[in-house]
């Protein structure tokens, strides 16, 4: 019964969700990937948000479900009937009744199994399509028969730009720039590869300064500085939001200034004040091998007098690679830190010398009687490992929680 509910919501908000794209026409900007999706969603709006009223993807809601919700503004309701029931009644007030409605709505697009996208570009048409980057072992590859197929079913987003739409691809997927050869449509790039239409060179990173690069557009050199974040990787989705912006007709100048009040998603790689002036870089929102192997290569380049710790937690949804991946995570960790602690049965595999725990809260009371002056800790898991329960316990400021950390809203605290 319950199952029969869900499709039959889903379908309804789908349907409301196409009446309402005809009804108002509004811009539309999808984004996928395996890694960097909601940054580069969140990046996009950022740049775009002064120009229009815009309205974005609301935290992750990138499903079949979470698509239709952002479009038409309603929030999750779990398993609340009436919240389900006050989301349909709302599609229909917005397809009867005229309102106020975004101009341009920017989309984060998942696919947790075979035929995820393909389902929603059937109905969905988008004027900028962003693909971030596809990894060789992406998340989620569990679900599919192989990598392979998990690329073909990010790229199949293609299908979903109209005649006149553009298409915006990392110039640092070599998967993607072949892929990208057959599409008709305008093409843009960006990188650290300098054959890319918008690249970053000078890229640093680093606890007190965040990340600061120079963008490199038509023959100009523009300065990029962002606080509040650390990790080379996280100059991507700011060279896509780039590429959007001018493809919306915005300058450079302005969308670079833009970036000043940028804030990363929580739990993305932010650089946060820990107990005993430690220094606490918080990538908790979820884990895959390349995101897990960038933040590694963070915490090793990072400067400090102090101890480096790396708290990792499980990789979910990779099937058979699982093992090997998670061994091979353990190879760099044990280069990148002095301490290294794991959580979870998959992370055990890691390495056999790491201090092991089964629950992130154990992790977090440990840690608060090992960190000291200057010490950087590095926490990172899957979503399912709840490793922002370990951060909380090590916070400077634990007051300041529910802004600092992700899932910290009443649904989530209240799951076991």
């Amino acid at each position: 019964m319950k199952n029969f509910f869900k499709i039959l919501i889903t379908k309804t908000l789908i349907l409301e969700s196409k009446f309402v794209l005809k009804k108002y026409n509004p811009s539309i900007i999808t984004v996928t990937g395996s890694v960097g999706k909601t940054s580069t969603k969140d990046a996009i709006y950022t740049v775009l948000a002064k120009t229009d009223h815009i309205r974005k993807s609301d935290k992750s809601f990138n499903s079949e479900i979470g698509i239709p919700l952002t479009i038409l503004g309603c929030k999750n309701g779990w398993n609340d009937p009436l919240v389900w029931l006050k989301n349909v009644l709302y599609g229909i007030e917005l397809i009867f009744f005229k309102s106020e409605y975004p101009k341009c709505l920017v989309l984060e697009v998942g696919s947790d199994h075979p035929g995820d996208i393909r389902k929603m570009t059937s109905w969905l048409k988008s004027d900028i399509a962003v693909i971030t980057k596809v990894s060789e072992i992406p998340a989620h590859v569990e679900f599919f028969k192989s990598p392979e197929d998990v690329f073909v079913e990010k790229f199949s987003l293609v299908k979903s730009l109209k005649e006149t739409g553009t298409l915006i691809i990392s110039a640092d997927d070599k998967r993607l720039m072949e892929g990208a050869k057959q599409v008709k449509q305008k093409v843009l790039t960006f990188g650290i590869n300098n054959s890319a239409n918008f690249y970053a060179s000078e890229i640093e990173s680093s606890i007190k300064n965040g990340i600061s690069f120079k963008l490199n557009y038509e023959n100009n050199l523009y300065p990029v500085n962002i606080n509040g974040i650390m990790g080379n990787h996280y100059v991507y989705p700011l060279l896509a939001s780039i590429a959007v912006g001018v493809v919306k007709n915005i300058s450079i100048d302005k969308i670079v200034n833009s970036f000043s009040n940028h804030i990363f998603p929580r739990g993305r790689m932010n650089i946060i004040s820990g107990i005993n002036n430690s220094t606490i870089i918080d990538d908790t929102y979820n884990s895959s091998p390349d995101a897990l192997r960038e933040a590694l290569i963070t915490l090793s380049s990072s400067i400090t007098n102090g101890k480096k710790i790396a708290v990792l937690g499980d990789m979910m949804e990779l099937g058979k690679y699982s093992s090997d991946e998670h061994k091979k995570a353990g190879e760099l960790a044990s280069k990148s830190c002095d301490i290294l602690i794991t959580v979870g049965p998959r992370a055990k595999q890691m390495n056999e010398n790491a201090i092991h725990f089964d629950s992130s809260a154990e992790a977090g009371e440990y840690l608060k009687t090992i960190i000291n002056n200057e010490d950087i800790v590095l926490l990172k898991g899957s979503q399912f490992m709840r490793l922002e329960r370990a951060t909380k316990a090590i916070l400077a400021e634990p007051e300041k929680a529910s802004e600092l950390l992700v899932r910290q809203d009443t649904t989530w605290l209240a799951k076991k």
